[in-house]
This record gives C-alpha cells, structure tokens and sequence, in this order.
C-alpha cells in the first residue's frame, strides 16, 4: 500500500516531490489562518468601540480581509486539486503493484474485485486527505497554542485560577476527554463496517456474474437472500451510528459555547474586549478541533481501519 508508491521510481516526483508542495500549501495555508486570527482582534475591537475609530479605519479593516482572502481561495482551490491528482497516481500505483501478483494467483479470492477497484481507490483518497489534516492539526498546535497560552493570563478561569495556560489545559483536557468517550462509544464500528463490506462484496459478485450468465445467477431467491442480509447489516451499522451520532454532535456544538462560558466573567466585567475574546475564541477552536482531529474524523477513520484491514488479508492472498 505505500511502498508501491513512495519506494518505486516511477512515481518518485509525484509522492515526493508533489507530496513536499502539498506540505508547503498546507504550511502557507496555516500562516494565513494566523492572519485571519489577529484580524479578528482588530475588527473587532473597532467595532466595539467605534467612537475611538475612523470609517477609514474600518473599510482599511475590511481591505486587510480582503487581501487574506484573496490568497487564501486560491490557495485551497490548488491543494484540494492537486491532492486529487495525488491520490490517484498513488491508487495507479497500488493498483498495477496488487494486478501483477493477483495474475498468478490460480486460486479464488472472494472479492479481489473490489479489493482492486474500490477498497485501493478509497485507501489512497482517504489516507492523503487525512495525511495533510494531521500536518494542519500539528502546525496549528505549533502557531495557535502560543497564543491561548498568552491570553490565559488575561481571561480567569473559574477553578483554574494562577495555572499558567488554563485555556490550552482545559483544551487538552477536552480533547482527550472527548477522543476516549468516542473510542467506548464507537468501539463496534469498525468490525460492523469490515462486516458491511464483506456482505457488500457477495452481492456485487452475484451480479457480476449474472452479467455474462443471468440464467444461472442473480435468480430472484438469491438476490432477496444476499440483499436481506445486506439490509440486516446496514441497519445494525446505522443502529450503531445513531447513538455515536448523538454523542458527535453533542461535543461539536458543546465546543462552539465552551471558550465563552471560560471567558464570560472577564468578557461581561471589561477586564477583556470583544476583539481579544474572539481572537481566543478562534484560537481555542483551532487547537482544540487539531487535538480532535480523531474525534471530527472518527467515521472515516473507522471505514480507513476496515479497508486496511481487507487489503492487509489480500496481500497477504496473493502472496504480496
């Protein structure tokens, strides 16, 4: 799955040298989310107090937005499309890597169809997706956690009065909090979704073959058979989703009132303005959802272990 691509010399340009332009997009796109943060400081503050301030000085204000923007569309416009190209010649890779073993094996392997076509197509677009997520999570904690640290000092928090960094401490704790309360809750997921794909993969093969043969496959007793055992699967699935569901949604939308109920007694006393508390309110949201990148990707992450989990058993089939 991944020397097929990084370690063969034909794709050497495209995993290394496309790869480092991705991290340097990712890189430039975090120095211009730093920018939007201390704007929102600035706006702010102006807002609030616009009896100090000039209308020059808010369409100035409005201009600096602008000029972010204006870097910043682009910018991500070019990374989500030149990640697709990348995770397609990664896929190309695997894919011819996985053909040439498959070819000599003379035995039957259930589903080697989809393990080739699909489970490598959505392996390769989910790794490089989550890939540069991670490298943002970690450089966000790298530029963002410095300055919730700084602000502590001006925001009290009850309980956690004179701790050095109380905000970044109370978003670790969270984070890490919410990320194990995710693991108990979708502890089932990944075995249902290898179990999914697995009835998936029986139905699909039944009508493939029906294609050259529909006299002697896909007759309607078969089909209701594999298809009621495909309902039975995806409703235990969807069973299992739900309650992990209401748990997700709930700590995202806790997450959004968490940073203002911490600064709520120094925002309503005045020992801070509008403009620092949304400044930390971004920061707090950007190096808490970079320590949840588990829990915002749990769904994914669940369906990458089952798809690794299936091509790890057909390597191992064609003797990879």
């Amino acid at each position: 799955m991944l020397r097929a691509f990084f370690l063969d010399r034909h794709y050497f340009w495209w995993a290394w040298g496309v790869g480092l332009l991705l991290v340097l997009m990712v890189v430039y796109q975090v120095l211009l989310m730093l920018d939007f943060n201390d704007w929102y400081k600035q706006f702010y503050d102006l807002v609030q107090t616009p009896h100090k301030h000039h209308i020059d000085e808010f369409w100035g204000s409005i201009k600096v937005f602008a000029v972010i923007t204006a870097q910043y569309i682009p910018l991500q416009t070019l990374n989500a499309w030149v990640s697709r190209h990348y995770a397609f010649r990664w896929r190309k890779a695997v894919t011819f890597s996985y053909l040439y073993k498959w070819r000599t094996v003379e035995r039957d392997i259930e589903g080697s169809s989809q393990r080739i076509q699909e489970d490598i197509r959505r392996f390769s677009s989910t790794i490089e997706s989550l890939g540069l997520q991670a490298l943002q999570a970690v450089l966000l904690l790298f530029f963002f956690t410095p300055i919730l640290w700084h602000y502590s000092s001006d925001v009290h928090v009850p309980l956690l009065e004179g701790v050095p960094g109380s905000l970044v401490w109370v978003a670790f704790v969270v984070s890490v909090g919410g990320m194990l309360i995710s693991w108990v809750v979708g502890i089932k997921l990944p075995g249902l979704e290898y179990n999914n794909q697995r009835v998936e993969a029986a139905f699909r093969k039944e009508l493939v073959y029906a294609e050259d043969n529909k006299k002697d496959y896909a007759d309607l007793k078969t089909i209701f058979s594999l298809f009621t055992g495909l309902k039975k699967s995806y409703y235990r699935l969807y069973l299992h989703y739900g309650y992990f569901d209401i748990w997700l949604i709930f700590f995202m939308q806790l997450m959004v009132v968490v940073p203002f109920v911490l600064m709520g007694p120094s925002l309503m006393s005045g020992a801070v303005l509008l403009g620092v508390a949304m400044q930390v309110a971004n920061a707090f949201e950007q190096v808490q959802e970079s320590l949840s990148l588990f829990i915002n990707n749990w769904t994914t992450i669940t369906e990458l272990r089952s798809i690794h989990k299936r091509l790890c058993e057909f390597e191992h089939n064609i003797g990879y």
